[in-house]
């Protein structure tokens, strides 16, 4: 069986109002055990402090490359909201 490749959103292309609410959309969709990559231009942590608060407990965080010029998050679902 093949590996499905993950889905990503680059947020270096989008305007910086509309990236969060974006990336939640995403995030909301997803079913558990699927993920997707972020990409951007600085470390998203505030986002990932934002999902905590949010969503405690509903998605993982893990870091795939951490700068200086790229950084790419897997966000993934955890368990049902």
């Amino acid at each position: 069986m093949a590996d499905k490749e993950l889905a990503f959103i680059d947020v270096r292309t989008i305007q910086p109002r509309e990236r969060h609410p974006k990336i939640f959309a995403m995030a909301n969709d997803l079913a558990v055990g699927d993920s997707f990559v972020i990409v951007n231009d600085h470390d998203p942590r505030p986002l990932h402090y934002q999902l905590q608060a949010e969503y405690p407990g509903q998605f993982s965080w893990t870091y795939l490359e951490s700068g200086p010029e790229v950084w790419r998050v897997q966000l993934g679902r955890a368990e049902a909201a």
